[in-house]
């Protein structure tokens, strides 16, 4: 049975990598259900870029491609206009 909790992850969660790991671990136990936008998505993964230039951005879409796939329904919601 999943949760009635809807919580959304906006950048300053997804990054720093740890805190990520463990939301997401979270959100797998169905206490409540994760939901970001792209914007999300892009604002952090453009913040890791600049913070560390050692990363590229393919591996940083294989990162975002696995956080999307591992929770049903898709976490994605509407960025408000």
């Amino acid at each position: 049975m999943g949760s009635n909790f809807t919580v959304i992850y906006d950048a300053c969660v997804l990054y720093p990598a740890p805190l990520r790991d463990l939301l997401m671990r979270l959100a797998l136990t169905d206490l409540y259900r994760a939901r970001w936008t792209d914007m999300i998505h892009d604002e952090w993964t453009r913040n890791v870029l600049k913070q560390r230039p050692d990363l590229k951005a393919e591996d940083l879409e294989r990162t975002r491609s696995l956080m999307t796939g591992m929770l049903w329904p898709p976490p994605f919601t509407a960025a408000p206009t």
